[in-house]
This record gives structure tokens, sequence and C-alpha cells, in this order.
């Protein structure tokens, strides 16, 4: 195992600007170093040392916020080859590819190669590494738990860049953004999942006829729900999620869930009353409308004994650490099996912190506080959702992200 992980250091030679802060000079030096295996990456210096470091590169709403990317595709995988040097070497050649073709930005391609459930337990290091199979988190939900070998999330604001990705690292196309394909993903991995989505004004209401939806959309709509998600106020920062000690240290873990929604009756209901089960009964049209942050008073049980009914928002933000959101959320609308859906991708530290948030979402602990308000019925966004399948992955710093053994 230490053998291999020392060859697989020396496949590197990638750097960062550090995307986090605390990156070493050590580190930047190990990645910067011309190696015996593969010369120094020509992009070492311009991308950041963790993979899922998105946020420099995003663009900002008017108070800050974040906007992610409004297209993607997600793309698990099963290994083929062998665990060996060449295949290394062609999964660290194939990513340099993408990051030589396309800039590490939305107006480019904003990527994550991770590491799932499957591949560790061939490595027999299951138990010792950062994540765990996925559990069932619900009751009122019987998701199919998914083992996969790896994970490749690509995220751009130009669709026509994902096809021609999609082709150059699993098909046959034979350059990119006008660098010539030595290497595929598609040569060490085959592709057992494809899922697909997309996030912005306009979008969902493109979708129109999707099961699940309503005849009618607003176009300024960002997700199937109407509201934008991702203020700062319920985001973790990205040095929250990061791993910061031990073999695994400057990654983090990613959760992908498939919900599948059914929107008819939520699009029913007057504006108030989905303020209500989304944000809380004490939020107002006025506070959704600033971008930056929202209200949210501690007081669950109170409005649940006095309104009947609980938001979704002020349960998840009862799951904090010094007042701060666990999860990084990079989730995104879906039609994938002609259902409106969510890929749901939360990055994390540890997945016991994404479960402690289920756990709150799930809200069984208001119940009794009122008889309107049960498993689903009147409990945040419970009603309107389903869990169909969820899965781990880890997500190891850029210099290790072909064959990591921690």
């Amino acid at each position: 195992m230490s053998s291999r992980r020392g060859l697989l250091r020396r496949l590197a030679a990638l750097s960062g600007a550090a995307g986090l802060s605390g990156c070493s000079r050590l580190l930047a030096q190990r990645a910067e170093a011309p190696t015996a295996d593969l010369p120094p990456n020509p992009k070492a210096g311009t991308l950041p040392l963790a993979q899922h470091t998105w946020n420099d590169r995003l663009r900002t709403d008017s108070v800050g916020n974040n906007l992610l990317p409004r297209h993607y595709r997600l793309f698990m995988l099963r290994l083929d080859g062998e665990m060996g040097e060449e295949s290394a070497r062609t999964v660290e050649l194939a990513m340099r590819t993408l990051e030589a073709a396309y800039e590490f930005s939305p107006k480019g391609v904003l990527h994550m190669l991770g590491w799932g459930t499957r591949y560790f337990e061939r490595l027999g290091a299951l138990d010792g590494s950062p994540i765990r199979k996925p559990k069932v988190l619900s009751r009122t939900d019987d998701p199919e738990l998914l083992d996969f070998d790896a994970i490749l999330v690509l995220a751009t604001d130009v669709p026509s860049q994902l096809t021609a990705a999609e082709e150059a690292l699993f098909g046959t196309r034979d350059s990119l953004g006008g660098e010539p394909v030595d290497a595929r993903l598609g040569d060490v991995f085959s592709v057992e999942e494809r899922r697909t989505g997309f996030l912005g004004e306009g979008l969902p209401a493109a979708h129109i006829g999707a099961e699940g939806l309503p005849s009618e959309l607003p176009d300024d709509a960002p997700n199937f729900t109407g509201f934008r998600a991702g203020r700062k106020s319920t985001q973790a920062p990205e040095e929250r999620v990061t791993i910061r000690d031990g073999p695994y240290a400057g990654g983090t873990t990613m959760h992908i869930s498939h919900l599948v929604e059914s929107l008819d009756a939520w699009w029913g209901m007057a504006e108030s009353d989905r303020i209500d089960r989304l944000f809380s009964t004490d939020v107002s049209p006025e506070d959704v409308a600033d971008m930056e942050s929202l209200p949210f008073a501690d007081a669950v049980r109170e409005h649940a004994r006095d309104e009947g009914v609980i938001g979704h928002f002020e349960k998840v933000a009862r799951a904090r650490k010094d007042g701060k959101p666990l999860l990084l959320r990079r989730d995104f609308n879906t039609v994938d099996g002609g259902q409106a859906g969510v890929q749901f991708l939360s990055l994390q530290r540890r997945p016991a912190d994404f479960e402690a948030v289920r756990d709150a979402m799930n809200g069984w602990w208001v119940r009794e506080e009122h008889p309107e308000i049960e498993d689903r019925k009147n409990n945040g966004l419970l009603e309107f959702i389903r869990v169909v399948s969820r899965a781990n992955f880890y997500v190891p710093p850029r210099d290790e992200r072909a064959f990591p053994s921690g």
C-alpha cells in the first residue's frame, strides 16, 4: 500500500494557489517538482490544491452569494482495469487534458474526481477511510444504497462543453478545446450511471412536462420549488468541510442523494404557505427577497405548537456547529428518468455531518407538538420529496486524485 501511495504521489505534479488557507510550501513544492513518471502539469500554480474549492471561481450576486454553474453531469464509475501504475497514469493524464482544455471556472468546466465505497472495499481499507456505506436515514423513504468505485462531477455555464468533455473522456473524440486526447477515463472505468441537471433562472421552466411538475412554472424560478438556495448563511465555508488531518487531509467527503419531487400540490398553495414550509412561519416574502441571509430564531417547537407547520430550513438550521452549517451544498435540479427532482450533492468533513442534518430534517422530534404535523405532512419539504438513492464518496486533494490510498 505504501509503495503504491508513493508512486501516486509522484504522479501528482499539480499545485495551486491554495484554495484553502494554510496550504504549506511543502505541498506546493511537492506538486510542482519534476518527476520521472510524468512531467509537471502545465496548469500547476493556477489550480487550487483541493478539488472541491470552487468558491473563488464562482460568480456572485449583488450581496455576495455564490452563484453555482447552470449545467451539470455526474458519471458514476466502475473500475475495469488494474489499480496499478499505468491506470493511475491514464487517470491523471485524462484529468490534465480536461484542465488544459478548459479554464477551471463556470465559463470553462469545474470538476471533481471522487472515490467511492466499492473502491475502498477493493483496497480492504473502507473501515479506515473517511467514508462509509450510505444508510437509510428516514422511515418515510426506502432508497437504494449504492456502491461505486468513483465519480466524476462536471459543471459549467456552457452545456456544449459538457458534451465535448464527455465524448473526450469516455468516447472517441480525439481533441478537446484544441488539446489532443491521449488518455481517457473510459480506458480505466465504465460509466454505471450518468446523471444530469441544471440550476438557474429560466431552466426549470424549460422542463415543463416532466412528471411531478405543474403545467406552468415562473420563468424566473431558479429551482423547481421557485426559491433560490445557497445563501451564505445556509452554506458551510469550504474550510469547514475539509478534512484537517490524517492521511486524507485536504480532501472532503461527498454525499449524493437522488430525490424525486411531486410539486402539483406545492404550487397549488399560496406563496406564504410555501415560505412556511421551505423556510419558517416567521419568515416573510420580504425576508426571502434578502438574498444574503434569512432570520432563523431557534423556535421550531414553538412554531410547531402555535402554527401546526414547520419549515425545512428552520429544522436543518439546528444541526450546526459553533453556529455554522455543517454542509456545503452543490445540488441542482434534474429530470433524470422523466421525473422532476434534485441531485442533492453535499460536501462535508465526515458522513456523520450529513446524517446529523438529515436527522434534523426529519422533524420527528416535533410531531407531538401539534396533531397536524406528521412524518411528512406539514413537516417542511418532506411531503413533496422522496429519496430514490444514496451514495458516498471521498474527494481527495488534486495531487492525490489518481487512486488515493490514504
